[in-house]
């Protein structure tokens, strides 16, 4: 086992889902985590982690807590620049701030500047995965898997299509859409840590025709992830069925053409009709909760519980830049938040499993990331529970490991991040 790290603190580990039964009961908090060539090798005792290594490098983490690193299940890294721009409903919101910020992607420097600004960002918050929408430009893909590549890190994206409803420089074709996004999956896909989501904007910003062309591209990589966006406000809807007159309802907008399954990632999802939460369930589709978003921009309120109990896949997100905030931390906050105004509050156990396994589920990757289970690549981080004075006192009247997990999930940023591995190194 020549190279093998041993961290020595609070392991936190999940065996199954926290919305079943107890939530703490699918947990586990070991003492040590040992990993050796980018994966994790061992989790147990330390003793018998370091008789079976005793040439391993050991880092001591006291009380810190080690877990996977954080999994952001929707994301939209061109949005870096504005995120946090005041006072608009989401149509005027992608009008006056998102479309002349994207427009700038046309440019390979810039896009390179803000892929590395967002992966610093986001990496100092403790996210080790994204899955990422793009610009219209092949040259903001190219950029941002460039730069995930260096880090090794491991990432989703694509390029988002759009040919309506958008500024001129923000416009493509149903056919430069299929062909560039074809062929920027030829060439990523696959590639090292890098995986293809296939990203028609929404509905609105597509034509019929558009999304076609991105269904047929689905249906020709049925391996690839497909994301998009789908009832997130109610004027969002409204501006769908005069532009859909004949679909059964948003969701019928993607069904009709062949972008509905379930590899599929259903951005917000608020507003769902009775048929379009059983469609999604039934083939196994994931929706994807983005918390700081749909209480800045005003979106409503997800039914985090209502879903689960039905049996819905669900991850996540930040929505970078509609969300509010880099940190997962603060978007575990805000889902504790709009589940008490629904009147079912998460447990801190639920909120760090949507963060890390359950959005890993999402993104079909829950054999890879999310979890500090033995065989996972290693990407992971270390949580300091009294990160802030404000913190600290807190953590110290704790009276067992999750109340002090939850005072940092309501009051930490990056500054509770002590550490962060990506693909079993330090950063």
């Amino acid at each position: 086992m020549a190279g093998t790290v041993i961290l020595k603190g609070q392991v936190l580990s999940f065996s199954g889902t926290p919305f079943e039964g107890e939530p703490t009961d699918s947990a586990r908090i070991d003492d040590a985590l040992a990993l050796s060539s980018g994966r994790i090798s061992a989790v147990g005792p330390f003793d018998r982690l370091k008789a079976d290594a005793p040439e391993a490098t050991v880092i001591d983490h006291g009380e810190k807590v080690i877990m996977a690193g954080f999994v952001d299940a929707h994301v939209h890294f061109p949005q870096t620049a504005m995120i946090a721009s005041w006072g608009k409903r989401l149509i005027d919101w992608l009008n006056t701030y998102t479309f002349p910020e994207e427009m700038r992607f046309a440019d390979a420097a810039y896009a390179a500047e803000i892929a590395a600004r967002y992966l610093d960002l986001t990496t100092a918050h403790g996210t080790t995965t994204m899955c990422s929408f793009a610009t219209i430009h092949p040259e903001s893909v190219e950029a941002f898997f460039a730069e995930a590549q260096r880090r090794n890190q491991r990432v989703v994206a694509g390029k988002t299509c759009m040919d309506r409803n958008a500024p001129e420089g923000l416009r493509d074709t149903p056919k430069s859409a299929y062909d560039q996004s074809k062929a920027l999956l030829d060439r990523w896909h696959g590639v090292d840590r890098i995986s293809y989501a296939i990203t028609p904007r929404f509905s609105p910003t597509s034509t019929p025709e558009q999304l076609d062309a991105m269904g047929a591209l689905w249906a020709e990589y049925p391996e690839c992830l497909m994301q998009t966006h789908l009832s997130e406000q109610v004027d969002e809807i409204a501006w769908v069925r005069e532009l859909f007159p004949d679909a059964r309802d948003y969701l019928d907008t993607y069904e009709a053409h062949g972008l509905l399954g379930e590899r599929g990632l259903y951005g917000h999802a608020i507003h769902l009709e009775n048929r379009e939460r059983a469609r999604l369930r039934d083939v196994g589709a994931a929706l994807v909760h983005c918390p700081t978003s749909n209480t800045f921009i005003g979106s409503g309120l997800f039914d985090m519980m209502g879903l689960m109990a039905d049996g819905h896949r669900i991850g996540l997100a930040t929505d970078t830049g509609g969300g509010s905030s880099f940190s997962m931390l603060r978007t575990m906050a805000a889902a504790y938040e709009i589940g008490q105004l629904r009147g079912v509050p998460l447990h801190a156990a639920q909120l760090l499993w949507l963060a890390t396994v359950g959005s890993a589920q999402a993104l079909h990757m829950s054999q890879q990331i999310g979890n500090a289970a033995v065989g996972h690549e290693a990407d992971l981080i270390v949580l300091d529970l009294a990160s802030t004075p404000a913190i600290a006192q807190r953590s110290a009247c704790a009276t067992d490991i999750w109340e002090a997990l939850f005072a940092t999930i309501m009051m930490g940023d990056d500054r509770a991040v002590h550490e962060v591995w990506i693909g079993g190194k330090q950063q």
